[in-house]
């Protein structure tokens, strides 16, 4: 068996790839499974892509991405499935996709793990975002042999155009990357955060809590992106994220943080950055919304929470006791062994290729 992930980003550069796909390729050597990745974007387009500024690269890099997918077409017949994670292109209509499954006759396996039909415009992709095609998500979908979604949420959507889709949750491999316990015992306590310059702004959903916060507790804040963010807090430590010192960097923390909004885009969600944390014994507080109400047991593993008021009440809870921060960190490690890990889903994934 051969399979072809055509994916958007350069290897190891995305969180969404690394965990969507590019984990799973070991169950897939073990199985004496064939693939092969070929991205969209290159490194050099890649790490100029969301600076200001570049027009010129950027579109050369765009329009050598076009050529690259053109050529590809050329390649399909030696593979038996094609697996596109989340667009072929990332402007456009899905020309890719329509010759792969409709011309080509190609198996195809489309995998998404945000509501991606939605639009999402901000400063940093406000241009882009006028060339997206509306209907690529749907049309997509209707043209896969298998649809993989992230979250229960995706799959009601997918199951409209698609009855084949299954639900594939964003996983963690417990038993080599995520394998180190957070020693709670620590002389201060940290609350912090990870994310990217695209979901830092969900912080100021709690800005004003930890600000309160503050005032009565002695802590530390720490936020690992690739941006530092500009919040008014007196806690506020920067960490610049890095696929090599991403857990490092987690290990710092004693209480994970995760606001979203109450909008159909976070509801598309997959509630990654809690399962990151809990894979650690970290306890998470996360917001109410979406996959976080089912991938983050209450009062378990840590806390979802529906206002301003449960946030401050359940952070200040795990500021006072420290026994609980090991208690609710604990559970969090068998949770996600047990139900969001790569030896929980691996059945899952393999199950796209029959």
């Amino acid at each position: 068996m051969k399979v072809l992930f055509v994916v958007p980003y350069p290897v190891g550069k995305a969180a969404s790839q690394r965990y969507r796909v590019e984990q799973w390729l070991p169950v897939l050597d073990e199985q004496s499974i064939n693939y092969k990745l070929v991205p969209f974007w290159d490194s050099s387009t890649w790490a100029i892509l969301y600076r200001k500024g570049y027009t010129l690269q950027k579109l050369i890099g765009l329009v050598t991405g076009m050529l690259r997918r053109l050529l590809l077409l050329f390649q399909l017949p030696a593979y038996n499935y094609i697996f596109i994670h989340r667009e072929a292109t990332p402007v456009g209509p899905p020309w890719f996709e329509w010759l792969a499954a409709e011309v080509l006759r190609k198996k195809l396996i489309f995998d998404f793990d945000d509501a991606i039909w939605l639009p999402d415009t901000s400063e940093n992709n406000a241009a882009a975002a006028s060339l997206k095609w509306q209907q690529k998500t749907a049309q997509t979908i209707k043209w896969s042999y298998k649809v993989s979604a992230g979250n229960n949420y995706l799959k009601e959507y997918a199951l409209k155009y698609n009855p084949n889709a299954v639900y594939l949750p964003t996983v963690l491999d417990t038993h080599q990357k995520y394998k180190t316990q957070k020693e709670q015992l620590t002389a201060g306590v940290t609350i912090g955060w990870i994310g990217s310059h695209s979901t830092v702004p969900y912080l100021k959903l709690i800005e004003p809590v930890l600000q309160q916060l503050e005032q009565n507790y002695t802590f530390d804040f720490i936020v690992i992106a690739d941006q530092k963010p500009d919040f008014k807090l007196r806690s506020l430590q920067f960490i610049p994220w890095s696929e090599q010192t991403e857990i490092e960097s987690l290990l710092k923390l004693n209480i994970g943080v995760m606001p979203l909004p109450d909008t159909e885009w976070a509801k598309g969600k997959c509630a990654f950055k809690a399962l990151q944390y809990m894979a650690l014994g970290i306890p998470a507080v996360v917001s109410a919304v979406g996959a976080n109400t089912v991938a983050m047991p209450d009062g378990v593993c840590g806390y979802t929470c529906s206002s301003t008021k449960e946030w401050y009440e359940k952070l200040e809870l795990l500021l006072q006791y420290n026994e609980l921060q090991t208690k609710l960190g604990r559970n969090g490690i068998l949770w996600v062994e047990q139900n969001y890990s790569v030896q929980a889903h691996a059945h899952t994934l393999l199950s796209l290729f029959t």
